[in-house]
């Protein structure tokens, strides 16, 4: 009994049982290779390929470890009936039918190589393959990173380069409605995973010959594409080269979201309010882009990310623009209201029911000490708790998928709110204080907004429980100037009211639709310097 307890908890391991340790010195080697041998990762970036095909054929398969994966396919064929090729593609990731029509049924056609002269790869692509985007290509790394890609490689016996073609074929999501920034007069379309579609529906809206867009590697390991679109001759030069130069310093294992690239290329990384506008929508995006943003896109993910953003920028919805000035202006007033009771009513209330019970009248007064009669716990404890309360059933309700999430925000805050009051842990006009905030939380229309106003809120609270409006005025004068110290890639957060700058409409009152040729001073736009 006490052999078979000691193996259980493992006290009789054998020393030479396999065991992952961190402190074990080395790196697995390559397949089919000691340890002692060259450590696998080891590679010369400026490695070309060589003009033997089967040397060629031999890295590949070395490099790809296509003993492994078989969705690696490797076709070998005779280039217009007697030069010898192959081509190689992932199973999955190109266009099978593709690559049959346009590559092998062209490249097998008797005679098609007559009187080839010099560089074989460009007379193939010049004569031969019908594919609409191809180019040769030397380079041993660019050529591996295209086929994992999704294009097509092929090698030409005794040529020294390899034909690269677009044939990119896999599996994507259809545009759909977008679920984060819903609108009801507007476009109905967002973004999804694929990064030319993206671009593309970009292109609808903004067909214009200045727009342009930079293809470049993230900067992880794992070989994802970002795209760098802005307006050529009126986006800001140096905003460009910054962007450029932030994301040119990323080197990391994964970039898999914009979010992980953000948090990369972000200056202050311990702001609760984000330097970047992630937006789902395309006209949004497009409308940012004529103001002279610079907007970032990451293939597989479903979010244009905005550079820079401002605190107003973040506060505005797609809408905003597509409704008459009346319904626009109110539906501004009310958004406004409902983030600035969001973040200070807690507070305010918290500070006027323990310090200043004078600059209440004597009815709410009575009020407030009629509803918290029988619960024991301070005023103070009790908001921190339903503030608390408020975020878990938040959570919960946006983490369960489908339907149900919204059935157990509603029925979860009701069945709590109700237990609460009814068991004397929580007061009914606290409790209308934290529905107040957690109302106008949703007002604000970016989510890390949202966020970012729940901290706020807390520790304005927790400053109201110290000392009143002492510590609110305080601690919110503090907040302010660190905001106005704030900025998104060289934009002052507060921006066009801290530093002062000319807009060409109100921030915060909708502004008559009006005919403009230029755009906002506040990004020192080339237009804007006529």
């Amino acid at each position: 009994m006490l052999e078979r307890l000691m193996d259980w908890l493992r006290f009789g391991k054998s020393s030479e049982a396999f065991e992952l340790l961190e402190t074990e010195d080395g790196m697995p080697a390559p397949l089919g290779q000691d340890r002692k041998e060259e450590p696998y990762g080891q590679k010369e970036e400026n490695r070309q390929i060589s003009s033997s095909l089967s040397e060629n054929e031999r890295m590949l398969r070395r490099a790809f470890r296509a003993d492994i994966n078989k969705d690696l396919i490797f076709r070998s064929f005779f280039l217009s009936g007697d030069i010898p090729a192959f081509l190689v593609y992932v199973n999955g990731m190109a266009d099978a039918k593709q690559v049959s029509d346009f590559i092998l049924r062209d490249g097998m056609a008797k005679g098609c190589m007559q009187d080839a002269q010099g560089d074989l790869a460009a007379f193939a692509i010049a004569r031969v393959f019908t594919v609409g985007e191809a180019a040769a290509e030397k380079m041993e790394s660019k050529i591996k990173q295209a086929v994992l890609d999704g294009k097509t490689a092929v090698f030409i016996e005794g040529a020294d380069s390899a034909v690269l073609m677009e044939t990119r074929g896999f599996e994507r999501r259809s545009v759909g409605e977008p679920q984060a920034e819903k609108v009801v007069i507007g476009p109905q379309e967002a973004f999804v995973e694929s990064l030319r579609t993206n671009i593309t529906l970009l292109r609808r809206i903004l067909r214009m010959e200045d727009l342009v867009c930079e293809m470049r590697n993230a900067g992880g390991e794992n070989g994802i594409n970002a795209a760098l679109l802005y307006r050529e001759g009126i986006t800001n030069i140096t905003l460009v080269e910054e962007v450029k130069r932030r994301l040119a310093r990323v080197d990391t294992l994964s970039v898999i979201g914009t979010g992980i690239l953000q948090q990369l290329i972000e200056e202050h990384s311990l702001s609760p309010f984000p330097q970047f506008l992630q937006t789902e929508r395309p006209d949004r995006a497009a409308a940012l882009l004529m103001e002279g943003h610079v907007l970032l896109l990451l293939d597989g993910s479903p979010y244009a990310s905005v550079m820079p953003a401002t605190v107003f920028t973040l506060m505005t919805s797609a809408e905003d623009a597509y409704m008459r000035r009346p319904q626009g202006t109110v539906i501004r007033i009310v958004r406004c209201i409902g983030a600035v009771i969001s973040v200070l009513l807690p507070g305010l209330f918290l500070s006027l029911a323990l310090f200043h019970q004078g600059l209440l009248s004597t009815e709410v007064l009575t009020t407030v000490i009629a509803s918290r009669k029988m619960v024991f716990a301070p005023i103070g404890a009790e908001m921190v708790f339903l503030l608390l309360v408020f975020q878990l059933v938040r959570e919960a309700g946006m983490r369960v998928p489908g339907n149900i999430g919204q059935a157990i925000g509603i029925i979860g805050g009701l069945i709590l709110g109700q237990a609460a009051v009814a068991a004397n842990l929580a007061s009914s006009v606290v409790l209308i204080v934290v529905a107040l905030t957690g109302l106008g939380n949703f007002c604000i229309p970016d989510y890390e907004t949202q966020l970012a106003a729940s901290f706020f809120r807390l520790t304005l609270t927790l400053a109201a429980w110290a000392s009143g409006l002492l510590g609110v005025a305080c601690l919110g004068i503090v907040y302010t100037a660190w905001l106005a110290s704030l900025k998104s890639f060289g934009l002052p957060f507060l921006a066009p009211f801290a530093p002062k700058t000319r807009s060409k409409r109100p921030m915060i009152l909708r502004g008559r639709i009006a005919m403009h040729q230029r755009a906002e001073d506040m990004l020192n736009t080339k237009e804007g310097e006529t």
